[in-house]
């Protein structure tokens, strides 16, 4: 059996990392928003650094039930989300405007619905 004290604890990191990116993405209607002046781009600085909290998390998650709960939740292509996490930190200064956009318009909103679900299957 994991810990699933452990695992709540990574899912809620996950889940406030997911509402800070939705909070701070609320006023974005457009790439340009993130591109055209110095606040966008610290905007999109600041949500990058959350998405690479959320990828990171996901990784633990992986490792502590060893590759075992995320299967269980097609709903999201983890790979992907993981590995957004890697582009993030690995290729930084390549970031691309719209691929963070895309992101916190379609993939975020989706991630939050399957970790509160995930959430609430651990405290049954």
């Amino acid at each position: 059996m994991h810990d699933k004290n452990l695992i709540r604890e990574v899912l809620k990191q996950i889940r406030t990392a997911a509402e800070t990116i939705t909070f701070r993405f609320k006023p974005v209607k457009k790439v340009s928003d993130f591109t055209d002046d110095p606040a966008g781009m610290e905007k999109m600085d600041s949500i990058c650094m959350l998405l690479i909290v959320i990828g990171e998390s996901l990784k633990n998650l992986d490792k502590i039930t060893e590759g075992n709960l995320l299967p269980h939740y097609p709903e999201i292509d983890w790979k992907k989300a993981k590995g957004m996490r890697d582009i993030l930190t690995h290729h930084y200064a390549d970031i691309n405007a719209e691929a963070v956009f895309n992101t916190c318009k379609d993939k975020i909103p989706e991630l939050s619905l399957v970790i509160n679900k995930m959430i609430r299957h651990l405290e049954k």
